[in-house]
């Protein structure tokens, strides 16, 4: 016995020994965990420093504490070796502000980082710097701030714009200083520095909206290169600003709307009333014309719903939603579809701020119902939140697809969804009519599901839409009491008995039936049960008691000796309460009052109705709730502030832009235009001189044709000669005085000034009944562009066909394939019944697609379109015959066969060509080149026996090649 107990108190010393050791040895590897780690950071060897710097940066990565080692890594801020800084200056970044004190210990060394060469480290430094919270170093920091935001590296400049916020908050009274700062930012022209300024802005100045004036046609050019969460800041902070500097693009339709709203208590009168000053109203508001700054935002962001990160689509979106007019609207619908396939996080988002939209657009979302069907492999949140959206998007055409669907989500497992789907069902029977009687059978079948959740809800659907189909009281009443005797879920009997109560006085002879089979199983009913049946007792007493007095009063004695003492406690006091005695107190008096209120129906609607008044996408919409930081979403302004705020001037200095003319020799002419009037004359006289020069060449190749019809019209008398040679230098003098004139005058002239040829065909640009009076037509006059000769010239001819001045007419919003250019023409007037006409020019890039711009008067904005046909894209050439064998041996060619000879001016009327000289009189030539790309391009006719011909076509581009095949064969065969 004494041994047993001597080996039990040796083990017990053992074990408390073998703990203290574990402890020691736990304590001492704690103090001396780090050291290998700082004996490499001591050392004289920059790779030792190095290789210790990555592992404890790889420690901190996998949340490891290092703090214990900041004595040791800031001694290495000043390490010369480039590679040990960079991570140096990340951990400091980490642990600054947990060592305040270490960290102010080595403020000079962070100090001479900022004018270190290399701009990571100088970013780090600064970085570092805005990490230590302590207010003694304030003059300091923003010291720094101020000198980063003018550094040469645009990177240091973004990591300035990201100290402000840190300083701000720091010392709120620097505020004044940091807005400088944020203007000065806001200027430059980097994509790197544009979201983190913005960021910078919205934290400290976000009502300085003056700031943003100067910059905001720069954010809406530079927003499609700037980095994907800086696209975020810049697009919430665009759509808050376009609310309080555009008009509602909507107004127009949201009156109407609220105009075909009715009061429900008002009378014919002040109806009629009411729709008079309205009508009144609407005639006196002035047509909508969208600000063009407010189309650039929207033209420039509508890019971006193609962005591989969701936040970008869904900052694209709800701006949209919010400042585009609805006709525009239905584009984002797309890109939030395709975002539905993401992970379920960002399908939650997603559904939250689609459900609100499909309140009111659910026209939006309607091509895309199945995508908001439900998989198995759903979680519950989204199921939900897809139920919610099909049930927005229920309507008269689609609600038999929809409840087929819903009939399948109710056999779910998942109780909560199937609770959902019922409200679901309801909702949608509560709006659309026609299917009433059908969801009110199918829920009653639902009150003998087992699960108390579904059927409490199937209750509550049931109430309201009775409330709604007073007709089908009896029908539902009759039904569900038949259903009774079969259900044997307790809380579904109760819910019966408790809606045949309320509905009672509607079926005075069904109801006392129920109670007299009910009175029957009383003893052996469940307590909620119970509790109903005394219910429809007390009711019946006080609506039927001549039927139901004597069976009310044995029911009332049943619960009177009831086991459950709360049976018995609701027996007694519905017994004082209906049955007056001598006892009874003053409520006796109100027992119908009481039990036969009218309660108000269950409200079935949806729980995102009202979260319209918070900005989509952001945290306060997604919990319903103001969250901090919040910003509320402007009203739009009555009137449209002046829009001259946006306009940035630019100086005389700075205007300059190249242009390139290609001279007759095929070599590059360069030349610097700038708005100084000596060089805009030295620009034209030179252009002159190349176009004149050109103009030589090409006329010295019909010299001879021109002698030689000469020749055949000696018949003509002389007279008619000197007229003709009158008129032909009238002709040139014009021409030279016309290229003299500067580039706006040019372009506008009258309409006696430049009449186009016979030949040259007009196509209608605007009729002047959808014009409303201004009618537009326009020809390609077959004449170099000067300002541009790669562009196609387009003569347009406007007449105003009305009784008032037309005013501002111009060009906006053109919309054009990848790489066409539209050179506009300037802004002009029309006085009434005045015709004018001017002429642009359209690179059409060698290809027949259209160029689509917007007309736009003082008042109405008009959508055209020009298609050039083929053969307007060429410009003539003047080869020899051989140089045209020569160069028709090195090109494909395309030869069709017709029955109808050749005409030569059928070719130049269908294509922009020269007649090329030839030996053959069987053989018509003809040669060109493409205004855009200079492709030349060959045409030959052959005369066969028989009176049949060959067309031959030889270009380089073979789309150019089979267009103009089948359009000049189309003129030969008329």
């Amino acid at each position: 016995m004494i041994h047993l107990i001597m080996d039990t108190f040796l083990r017990y010393l053992k074990e408390r020994e073998q703990e203290q050791l574990v402890k020691i040895l736990s304590f001492m590897f704690y103090i001396f965990r780090h050291d290998d780690l700082k004996e490499m950071l001591d050392s004289n060897k920059d790779s030792l420093k190095l290789e210790a710097m990555k592992r404890i940066v790889a420690m901190i990565a996998r949340g490891k504490n290092t703090s214990d080692l900041f004595p040791a890594v800031v001694k290495n801020v000043a390490c010369k070796n480039i590679e040990v800084k960079k991570l140096v200056y990340v951990y400091l970044v980490r642990y600054a502000e947990e060592q305040q004190d270490l960290a102010l210990l080595s403020i000079s060394t962070f100090q001479r980082g900022l004018k270190d060469p290399n701009q990571l480290i100088r970013a780090s430094a600064l970085r570092v710097l805005s990490s230590i919270r302590v207010t003694i170093i304030v003059p300091i920091m923003m010291l720094a701030i101020k000198e980063a935001a003018s550094d040469m590296s645009p990177y240091v400049r973004k990591t300035a714009a990201h100290a402000i916020p840190k300083l701000h908050s720091l010392d709120p009274e620097q505020k004044d200083q940091l807005i400088e700062v944020i203007e000065k930012l806001l200027a430059d022209k980097t994509t790197l520095v544009a979201g983190s300024v913005v960021m910078a802005f919205e934290e400290v100045c976000p009502d300085r909206i003056d700031l943003i004036h100067k910059n905001y046609r720069k954010l809406c050019n530079l927003l499609i290169d700037v980095e994907e969460w800086g696209q975020v800041v810049i697009i919430n902070m665009l759509t808050r600003y376009a609310r309080t500097q555009f008009l509602n693009p909507n107004i127009n339709e949201s009156l109407l709307e609220d105009s075909s709203e009715k009061a429900f208590y008002a009378s014919d009168d002040e109806e009629d009333e009411d729709k008079k000053a309205e009508a009144a109203a609407l005639v006196k508001r002035k047509p909508y014309v969208m600000d063009p700054d407010h189309r650039l935002l929207l033209r420039n962001t509508k890019p971006l719903l193609q962005s591989r990160n969701a936040a970008v689509v869904m900052a694209v979106a709800q701006l949209y939603f919010h400042l585009a007019p609805k006709a525009e609207v239905g584009i984002i619908a797309k890109a939030l579809v395709r975002l539905m396939r993401s992970h379920s996080e960002v399908q939650y988002v997603v559904l939250q701020n689609v459900a609100t939209m499909t309140i009111k657009r659910r026209g939006m979302f309607e091509p895309y119902l199945k995508s908001f069907y439900i998989r198995s492999t759903d979680p519950t949140q989204i199921k939900i939140l897809k139920l919610e959206v099909l049930t927005n998007l229920a309507n008269e055409t689609n609600i038999s697809t929809i409840l087929r669907e819903f009939q399948t989500y109710i056999k779910s497992m998942d109780k909560d969804f199937v609770a959902a789907s019922i409200q679901a069902i309801g909702r949608c029977a509560t709006n659309i009519g026609e299917v009433r009687d059908t969801c009110l059978n199918g829920l009653v079948q639902l009150l003998s599901n087992r699960d108390e959740l579904v059927v409490a809800e199937s209750v509550v659907v049931i109430k309201k839409l009775l409330q709604m189909q007073p007709e089908q009281h009896s029908d539902i009443i009759k039904h569900m009491a038949k259903l009774i005797d079969n259900i044997q879920v307790p809380m579904a009997r109760a819910s019966i008995l408790w809606l045949i109560g309320e509905y009672c006085e509607h079926v005075p002879k069904i109801a006392p039936d129920v109670l007299r089979k009910m009175a029957k199983t009383f003893t052996n009913e469940e307590d909620i049960v119970k509790l109903q049946i005394i219910n429809l007792a007390a009711k019946l007493y006080l609506t039927n008691s001549k039927q139901t007095k004597l069976l009310t009063q044995y029911v009332l004695n049943l619960a009177k000796y009831d086991q459950n003492y709360d049976i018995r406690d609701r027996a007694r006091f519905i017994r004082q309460l209906i049955v007056p005695t001598d006892k009874s107190g003053a409520l006796s008096k109100y027992a119908k009052k009481l039990f036969l209120a009218l309660k108000p129906a269950p409200v079935l609607e949806s729980p995102f109705k009202d979260r319209d008044h918070f900005q989509l996408g952001s945290l306060s919409h997604l919990l319903n709730a103001k969250a901090g930081g919040y910003q509320e979403l402007p009203e739009w302004p009555e009137s449209a502030p002046d829009p001259s705020v946006r306009n940035v001037e630019v100086k005389d200095s700075v205007c300059a832009r190249r242009t390139v003319l290609t001279g007759p020799e095929g070599a590059g002419v360069l030349l610097l235009q700038t708005t100084r009037g000596i060089l805009i004359s030295l620009f034209r006289q030179m252009t002159h001189e190349l176009l004149h020069h050109s103009h030589s060449e090409q006329s010295s190749g019909t010299e001879d044709r021109k002698r030689g019809r000469k020749a055949v019209k000696n018949q003509k008398s002389s007279s008619e000669s000197e007229s003709e040679s009158e008129s032909s230098e009238s002709e040139d003098e014009s021409e030279e005085e016309s290229e003299e004139e500067s580039e706006s005058d040019t372009n506008i002239r009258k309409k006696k000034t430049i009449a186009p040829s016979g030949s040259i065909k007009m196509y209608e640009l605007l009729h002047r009944i959808t014009g409303e009076g201004l009618a537009v037509e326009y020809c390609f006059s077959r004449q170099p562009f000067s300002p541009d000769p790669n562009m196609v010239a387009v003569q347009i001819q406007f007449t105003n066909n009305t009784n008032s001045e037309t005013k501002n007419l111009h060009i906006e919003e053109p919309r054009l394939q990848s790489g066409m250019r539209i050179r506009e023409f300037a802004e002009i007037g029309l006085q009434p019944s005045e015709s004018v006409t001017v002429v642009m020019g359209i690179d059409f890039c060698d290809s027949t697609q259209a160029a689509n711009f917007q007309l736009c008067t003082h008042t109405r904005k008009f959508f055209v379109s020009i298609q050039p046909p083929v053969g307007e894209l060429m410009t003539p050439v003047f080869l020899t015959e051989n140089d045209f064998k020569k160069e028709q041996g090195k090109r494909m060619s395309a030869h069709p066969r017709f029955s109808t000879p050749s005409c030569s001016i059928r070719v130049t009327a269908t294509a922009n060509l020269s007649r090329v000289p030839c030996g053959s009189d069987k053989e018509c030539r003809f040669a060109g080149k493409t205004v855009s790309s200079g492709c030349l391009v060959l045409v030959t006719v052959t005369t066969k026996e028989g009176g049949r011909a060959q067309l031959t076509v030889n270009c380089e581009k073979m789309v150019i090649g089979t267009m103009l095949v089948k359009d000049i064969m189309q003129a030969l065969s008329q």
